[in-house]
């Protein structure tokens, strides 16, 4: 190098390459470091599968959801609440498949009927004996305007055909859904903006969640005539287990009357959380409500249901319009879901979601127990019965959550990577009691990083 040249003094404000230059990791940091090595120490084979399907998949995944640094556990299988990897490992399962899962991971039950209708053969191409009797156990359990139902095969098509079905029904083409709102992968709101490129292409208007003045005021300034439906959950679930507020769902109700558009209440979760749905517990009754998750007997499934003249478009009598899908009357689905309907009555209903309300409030002292010192914990919960988050604040929240999620699987315990848990009718109080106690140990553990 010529000893007279002078390298030019790049200061990280004009560095191209500022972004990668790392500060000095926080105590919490070098926390999870530990916690990540230590998990991938105690699963090889986890990490050989995720290696191996590296190859073939992006990201080794199907489903971005199941994405967990520094690799995702691959299970083996399930019996009753219990998970077992592939490396020998069992976890309390408390995520149970995002609330599809509510049966657990054996239920002889439900086994039974999958095995009965398999033994008649599969994939007929036709009309078959089961569908009837899940759509009318589905409209005399909902009841509350749904009328009529028509299946398909996630929640998400579920809503898809929903906002169709508003869009046929009212010749109108504006959609109101909500900021932190979930309908599905491409019907996903997470940011103020709609303009998500893997949503779909309705002409969306998102509002806050919970805030009437400000959808009052959306409201009022659309053009005349040009609200087809209003989409929400009664508990935003992807969202953050945010519960609907009473007066701001029946607004909404109130809202799409006036406006001669279509209430649509996506139930596909929230469903769970009583024997008639959350639209029971609110008083109110949808124009629309989709459905899935649970209903299918942990089979994939989805389900919209409404009142008759709206769903009578359905008809292929009259050709208003179509409704495809090859395995939307799938006899696995139909079946399994007939015995799960059956199994989840009133009484397994209500204790359930009786039994996650006695989890979340042991959470919610323990937190105020070790914690109520501090002005604003940085650790809290949302939501209700047996669907809720556990949720962190502060500047390094992503690393508190990473660090309780390693933390609870190195205790047994299996959730989602952001907090979120779901409750399954194989849990007891004896687990409700394992799970208080870890949250006690990480309360103990971690409270100088909560206050």
């Amino acid at each position: 190098m010529d000893k007279g040249l002078k390298l030019p003094i790049i200061k990280p404000e004009n560095n191209g390459q500022a972004d990668k230059i790392q500060p000095p990791l926080s105590a919490l940091q070098t926390t999870l470091e530990s916690m990540q090595r230590r998990y991938a120490n105690r699963n090889p084979k986890s990490l050989a599968f995720y290696n191996e399907t590296l190859k073939h998949m992006p990201g080794a995944n199907t489903r971005t959801v199941l994405h967990a640094l520094p690799f995702p556990l691959t299970i083996s299988h399930g019996q009753s609440t219990t998970l077992f990897s592939v490396d020998g490992h069992s976890y309390i399962d408390f995520l149970s498949e995002y609330s599809a899962g509510i049966y657990g991971h054996s239920n002889a039950t439900i086994k039974a009927a999958i095995v009965k209708a398999l033994d008649g053969g599969w994939n007929f191409g036709g009309k078959n004996q089961y569908e009837g009797e899940l759509a009318k156990i589905l409209v005399e359990r909902f009841g509350n305007g749904m009328d009529m139902i028509r299946f398909c095969n996630s929640g998400t098509e579920a809503n898809l055909m929903a906002i169709g079905a508003a869009i046929g029904f009212t010749g109108k083409q504006k959609i109101l859904a909500f900021i932190g709102g979930y309908h599905g992968g491409p019907l996903s709101f997470p940011e103020a903006s709609p303009k998500y490129s893997m949503n779909a292409k309705y002409d969306f208007i998102l509002a806050p969640y919970n805030d009437i003045k400000a959808t009052k005021a959306i409201l009022s300034g659309l053009p005349p005539d040009s609200l087809a439906a209003i989409l929400v959950e009664g508990m935003q679930g992807a969202g953050g287990s945010i519960p609907g507020q009473l007066d701001f769902l029946h607004y909404l109700r109130m809202a799409a009357t006036d406006y001669e558009a279509l209430f649509i209440l996506d139930e596909v979760m929230t469903s769970r959380l009583a024997y008639r749905g959350l639209q029971s517990t609110l008083g109110i009754s949808p124009d629309i409500t989709t459905l899935g998750k649970w209903i299918g007997g942990g089979m994939g499934i989805g389900a919209f249901g409404g009142r008759r003249e709206i769903m009578e478009m359905f008809d292929p009598r009259n050709g208003k319009l179509t409704h495809s899908g090859t395995f939307n009357n799938n006899v696995v689905t139909m079946a399994a879901g007939i015995a799960g309907c059956k199994i989840m009555d009133e009484d397994t209903v209500e204790k359930l979601n009786a039994l996650g309300e006695r989890l979340r409030n042991f959470i919610d002292t323990s937190i105020e127990k070790l914690l109520g010192a501090a002005a604003t914990p940085k650790m809290y919960t949302t939501g209700l019965g047996s669907l809720f988050n556990i949720t962190f604040a502060g500047p390094e929240k992503d690393v508190l959550h990473a660090v309780f999620y390693h933390y609870l699987l190195e205790h047994g315990i299996y959730i989602a990577t952001r907090g979120f848990i779901t409750m399954n009718i194989e849990h007891t109080e004896e687990h409700v009691e394992t799970f208080g106690k870890v949250i006690e140990g990480f309360l103990a553990e971690y409270r100088d990083a909560l206050v």
